[in-house]
């Protein structure tokens, strides 16, 4: 389990890295759309991977880290996923805006003239 989402974690890095060097905005948008995911996924791997772990507390059994669930990561990828998705909405309102003023949706506002 760790090392699958170990992979995930490092292809959504490495494509959102990708995507952040492309010359178009759109794919810079989505570019940090895949590294917030991947943040999000690493967050939420840092209160452990546990299989048949209990969300609760459950009456009788000590509440320990070893048979509940960490509250805090899940609480703080729940809370990154809200501001990322406001983040994303707001840079693609941006990106429409600086579409309809240049003309061009590329990073520095200039096409690529080739030939």
């Amino acid at each position: 389990m760790e090392l699958v989402l170990a992979i995930a974690i490092g292809v959504l890095t490495g494509s959102g890295v990708y995507l952040l060097l492309r010359p178009r905005t759109f794919q810079v948008i989505v570019g940090l759309t895949l590294m917030s995911y991947a943040v999000n996924l690493f967050m939420f791997s840092t209160g452990r991977l546990t299989v048949d772990s209990e969300p609760v507390l459950i009456k009788g059994l000590k509440a320990t880290l070893t048979n509940t669930a960490d509250p805090m990561p899940q609480a703080l990828v729940l809370t990154a996923i809200v501001i990322g998705f406001a983040m994303t909405a707001l840079f693609l309102v941006v990106l429409l805006a600086s579409r309809g003023l240049t003309g061009t949706d590329h990073v520095d506002g200039e096409e690529v003239k080739r030939g």
